[in-house]
């Protein structure tokens, strides 16, 4: 069997997959992204994650031809670096993050941006199969996106698909990119922690520092915000509200530049909310699109949190 790895490498998780050569999933697991310590750090726990995944297909980390990682921040492919990775610890300035695992795998290892990827696998695999053109935005830790055009993804000068970063507010609330008013200001799991933090110091009533206790998590986890918003937690619904107001209009903005056929919804927040998120956003979408009489098709991400990682791999399938 040709076995090839993917790491989906996430602000909360690192997801490691092995398939074969069908892309069909025969090893996974998942382990906690470090919130501490340095690049090295990050790598060790991806070395961690690929290992348990290989072991859990019967496999060994030299069975495999390849390895792709899909990361955050800024990937110079040809070189193997990531920089700028701020939702990951340390990780402000660049690191040799291919090279560096590939010392590690004995085999080669080929790096893209972490949502692209993950756009390309529901492009060519998944629920956007049918279209020639497609926005991907994934709702996690923080928010992105991907593009592909006339079956070619589009990265621009290697920070194409960045819908995180659409302003939605001019001005607004302050974003962890440090600009303000972004999309991820409102939406990234993130940034909605810390506001619901701020805002529980205030004395607003809330059950999501309650579950998160009850499920000995340091973070609040998409399932953490799943459950609350599921107990009709009044800032939980609030804060979600805001999420998909922002989306939509961020989404919508880049669509009628774009003009894309489709736009799926990933990321952890989004396949977890799934369906019934799916259409508010849709809903959210429909006032600022141009041809709101012809809108795009809204998709939830069908590969679901495994597809990131299956899209890393991707990058390896011309490896034998």
């Amino acid at each position: 069997m040709v076995a090839r790895g993917g790491i989906d490498l996430g602000g909360t998780k690192i997801q490691a997959v092995v398939v074969d050569g069908r892309f069909k999933v025969v090893g996974q697991a998942r382990i906690p992204t470090p919130t501490q310590g340095k690049p090295r750090d990050v790598r060790d726990a991806i070395a961690t994650a690929l290992g348990e995944a290989v072991g859990a297909a019967g496999l060994t980390v030299g069975d495999l031809v390849g390895l792709g990682v899909g990361s955050p921040g800024e990937i110079d492919a040809a070189a193997g670096t990531v920089s700028q990775a701020r939702n990951l610890p340390g990780w402000a300035g660049t690191y040799p993050l291919g090279p560096e695992l590939a010392k590690l795998t004995d085999s080669p290892v080929r790096l893209g941006n972490d949502v692209q990827v993950a756009t390309d696998a529901e492009f060519q695999l998944g629920s956007a199969k049918r279209y020639d053109s497609l926005l991907g935005v994934f709702w996690g830790t923080g928010v992105g996106g991907g593009i592909v055009l006339d079956g070619k993804p589009w990265v621009g000068r290697g920070a194409g698909g960045e819908i995180g970063h659409v302003v939605v507010h001019d001005g607004g609330r302050k974003c962890p990119c440090g600009r303000r008013g972004c999309v991820e200001a409102y939406a990234g799991r993130a940034a909605m922690e810390a506001r619901a933090r701020h805002l529980h110091e205030q004395g607003r009533k809330t059950k999501l520092f309650k579950i998160m206790k009850k499920r000995e998590r340091t973070r609040l986890t998409s399932g953490i915000w799943a459950r609350a918003a599921k107990a009709e937690d009044k800032l939980t619904l609030e804060l979600l509200e805001e999420a998909v107001q922002a989306i939509g209009t961020g989404v919508a903005s880049a669509c009628n530049v774009l003009d894309p056929e489709a736009v799926v919804i990933g990321g952890g927040l989004g396949v977890r909310f799934g369906e019934p998120y799916r259409e508010r956003i849709e809903q959210a979408m429909l006032p600022h699109l141009f041809t709101s009489a012809h809108p795009p098709k809204v998709h939830v991400a069908s590969l679901g949190d495994l597809g990131g990682a299956v899209g890393a791999a991707l990058l390896v399938r011309d490896v034998t």
